[in-house]
This record gives C-alpha cells, sequence and structure tokens, in this order.
C-alpha cells in the first residue's frame, strides 16, 4: 500500500469514527437535557451549528478519501460482483443517508433556537438524529467488516 493510500485510509477511519462519535454524543448526551428543558436555546443552537459543520467537513474528508481508495481498490465490476464490493456499496448508501439525516436533524433543532426554543425543536430533531447515530454505527460496523 502506497504512502498515499495508507493516508487516504487513516483519514478516512479518523474521521469517520469522529463523526458517527459526534452524531451520538449529541442523541445520548445533549437530546435529552435539551428535551428537559434542562439546557437554554443558545448553547444548543452552537452544538447544532457544531454538529452541522462536522458533518460537512467530514463530508467533503469522507467523500475524497473513500472516493480515492474505492478507486484504487475496486472496478466498477468487482464493486457489483464482490462481497467487499457490496460492503463499500453499503457504506457509501449508509453515508449518503446519515448524512441528509444529520443535515434535517440540525435544522430541525435550529428551527427553535432563534426564538428561545429548546423542548420543541429537540423532540422535532430526536428521530432523525437518532437515524444518524444508528446509522453512523452501522457504518462503523461495516467498516470493520472490510478491515477484516
Amino acid at each position: 500500500m502506497s504512502l498515499v493510500d495508507t493516508a487516504s485510509l487513516a483519514v478516512h477511519l479518523l474521521v469517520g469514527a469522529v463523526w458517527a462519535g459526534a452524531i451520538a454524543f449529541v442523541v445520548t448526551g445533549v437530546l435529552p437535557l435539551a428535551r428537559d428543558g434542562e439546557l437554554n436555546a443558545a448553547p444548543l443552537e452552537r452544538i447544532a451549528g457544531s454538529l452541522r459543520r462536522l458533518s460537512r467537513v467530514a463530508a467533503v474528508f469522507i467523500l475524497a478519501t473513500g472516493g480515492h481508495l474505492a478507486g484504487t481498490r475496486y472496478t466498477a465490476e468487482s464493486l457489483t460482483s464482490t462481497g467487499n464490493g457490496h460492503l463499500v456499496l453499503t457504506m457509501a448508501g449508509l453515508w449518503f443517508v446519515v448524512t441528509g439525516l444529520v443535515e434535517v436533524g440540525t435544522g430541525k433543532l435550529l428551527d427553535g433556537t432563534g426564538d428561545k426554543e429548546v423542548r420543541e425543536p429537540a423532540r422535532r430533531a430526536t428521530r432523525f438524529l437518532q437515524a444518524a447515530a444508528l446509522g453512523g454505527g452501522l457504518i462503523l460496523v461495516v467498516g470493520s467488516l472490510l478491515a477484516t
């Protein structure tokens, strides 16, 4: 494996793990506080904005590094005809879905914070971000299967 391939893989795995972990943290650590009214609008707005920014930056890195890795390791035929190729396609599909869920979820969180609302925006965002956290976990599982 070349140095570029190794660096791409390391960045891909690191960014993916940080991204999935951040989503899980917001779901388990932030949303319950917001739904219970124990968090003010300003910190919730900042956290939601940070998650959205992180997700967008991660999307660029994951797309670039994942595209490089797929392009150097697979052909169109091997992506569609091998077990590992199917895992790569599954991971890419999950990545698109999770990225969209984070966008929708953070949008719902940010919708009410300008009006100093916390509970209702957190309730509206919960299902989307829970699904994103589940999808992020599935992406890590698929990545682990690819690594073995």
